[in-house]
């Protein structure tokens, strides 16, 4: 009577699209379930679909093969995109402070595996094709293993009679390594190096200082009669600070308004300031002291209001284009962008989804807001022309042949560096044409986590099918041995190079440590075990140049010595 069920639920040789439509569900779902129960401090998250696909693999569970290689490439696609947008805001910016040092240092360990996985090809009589897997493995990158298998796919119909293992085995066969390996270093070098997660947190905000500091507003009076007379534009360019007088009010007068630059100052007038802490203190200090005024701010014919930019009208638009205090009477005072607060310079150029904080009347925020849209909804809806659009793009610059003398087929970014490099750039520059960068943070959670538990589940079946005869075939624990050179040599260098010779924060340096090895599960453990977001800071910092140069790492490899 459910012969139906039983065919639909039981593993089969030779599945039919709705049974390995079942098993991606069965592998994603437990893989979930498993990936929140906790070991410890450890959690796995999401890479659990891993383990959990090995095991139904192992079980006898199979996905159809074209269904197979579309969602582990339309997974892999979906998760590096999504790590773009997430991360692009701030991986331009931060080569201006540490970016550049954490950078160095990653992709130093990056360079370091391959040539390990070079010196084991040429010393253990290995298949690259195994070492490249066993390497991605150890290190626990995904995207790196989805490069080598398209790169070898490309080499199959250039060389039709040759015969190419899969890397897939040694990457199964490692991941656990690469998961605990990054995990066991962390607590060991702690240990030994004596780390107090508290001091290291007093030392970090001690060294943030004068770095992104939020912005705040203050209240000051004028008294120093230098200023008198003077234009705003004339004190703020005197004292060569970075601020913005939002309102003023004269002395002995209740009426509010937002000055523009060539306002003249008087004796005893009150301004409303925005800027940086130091910055504030500073101008107070040369132009007169802090107030206690009420009236500047319960103005009742000035308001405040944040508004969107979701009108092309305003995209790719300077603040200066848009000129809001000249034609609106509204005085922007901060902009907000992916999170982080910017002070709004006449050269700004606004991007989709920024939020202007602006004040003046409402009839004119009412204006103003026709041309730069403050469509609220329009920003939780999902835009899928640009987010395939995006897609799309990435597609083609990773499918894009790029001839290199000696090599013997063109090397291709493929399916993992073409989406990553073009979300970094939308990230950087705002978008292409009707191709944006922002994304909701549900959504982009949602794609990274969709995209790679796709994967995961198609790796971790198509691995599973033999795992164990594999495992005795290939001897997995010289496998595990090899991969354990490639985790721990380059893990132990970073950590002394990094805290005795870089002195870098060890809370940071945890971080840097996932971000090279592209392990989500080190950085949710490295978190919970330090008490401490700050590793999240530097994990995003160095994540994607390490992905690119992993992603090159394994192509090359397999292209020179195949």
């Amino acid at each position: 009577m459910f012969d139906w069920l039983q065919n639909l639920l039981l593993p089969a040789e030779h599945p039919s699209v709705t049974q390995s439509l079942i098993t991606i569900m069965l592998a994603i779902g437990s893989g979930i379930f498993l990936g929140r129960l906790k070991f410890g401090k450890i959690t796995f998250g999401v890479s659990a679909v891993m383990f959990t696909g090995l095991l139904l693999g192992h079980l006898g569970y199979r996905i159809e093969d074209g269904i197979l290689d579309f969602i582990r490439d339309f997974g892999l696609i979906l998760f590096v995109y999504g790590i773009g947008l997430q991360v692009g805001p701030s991986f331009f910016s931060s080569f201006k402070n540490d970016g550049l040092k954490f950078n160095i240092l990653a992709v130093s360990c990056v360079f370091l595996g391959g040539v390990i996985t070079f010196i084991l090809f040429k010393t253990t009589g290995l298949s690259i094709e195994n070492l490249v897997g066993i390497m991605s493995g150890s290190v626990t990158n995904t995207p790196g293993l989805g490069a080598a298998k398209n790169t070898i796919e490309e080499l199959k119909a250039t060389l039709p009679g040759k015969i190419f293992t899969d890397p897939a085995i040694g990457y199964a066969i490692t991941y656990p390594l690469g998961v605990f390996g990054i995990i066991g270093t962390i607590i060991l070098s702690k240990t030994i190096l004596k780390i107090n997660p508290e001091v290291e947190m007093r030392r970090f905000r001690m060294s943030k200082l004068n770095r992104e500091e939020p912005l705040m507003h203050k209240k000051m009076r004028v008294t120093n009669p230098e200023f008198f007379g003077k234009s705003l534009n004339q004190a703020i360019k005197e004292t060569g600070l970075q601020i913005v007088v939002s309102r003023l009010k004269h002395s002995g007068s209740e009426a509010v308004k937002s000055p523009t630059l060539d306002t003249q100052l008087q004796s005893r007038d009150v301004l409303m300031l925005v800027g940086k802490e130091q910055d504030l203190d500073a101008f107070i200090q040369k132009l007169g002291r802090p107030s206690t005024d009420q009236f500047i701010e319960s103005a009742s014919d000035i308001s405040k209001k944040s508004i969107f930019v979701t009108k092309p009208s305003a995209m790719h638009k300077k603040l200066s284009e848009l000129d809001l205090y000249n034609t609106y009477d509204l005085k922007v005072t901060r902009v907000f962008r992916a999170g982080k607060e910017m002070i709004p310079r006449p050269s700004l150029e606004l991007f989709y989804g920024d939020i202007l904080r602006v004040i003046g009347s409402e009839e004119a925020i009412s204006e103003a807001e026709k041309i730069i849209g403050n469509q609220e909804k329009k920003l939780i809806e999902p835009d899928f022309l640009s987010l395939f659009g995006g897609l799309l793009l990435g597609i083609i610059l990773g499918s894009l042949p790029l001839m290199i003398p000696g090599l013997p087929i063109p090397l291709k970014l493929g399916f993992a560096a073409g989406p990553l490099i073009v979300a970094l750039l939308i990230s950087r520059y705002g978008g292409i044409s009707f191709i944006h960068s922002y994304i909701n943070t549900g959504a982009i959670y949602f794609m990274k986590d969709f995209g790679i538990c796709l994967f995961f589940a198609a790796v971790g079946v198509h691995a599973g099918d033999g795992f164990y005869d594999n495992f005795i075939k290939y001897n997995g624990w010289s496998f595990l041995l090899f991969g354990s050179a490639i985790t721990f040599i380059p893990l132990i260098l970073m950590v002394i190079v990094g805290r005795f010779f870089l002195k870098i924060n060890f809370l940071q340096l945890a971080g840097i440590m996932s971000g090279s090895y592209t392990d989500p599960a080190a950085l949710s453990f490295s978190t919970n075990y330090l008490e401490s977001d700050i590793p999240i800071q530097s994990y995003a910092q160095v994540y994607p140049l390490v992905t690119i140069f992993r992603i090159f790492t394994a192509s090359i490899l397999i292209l020179l010595l195949s």
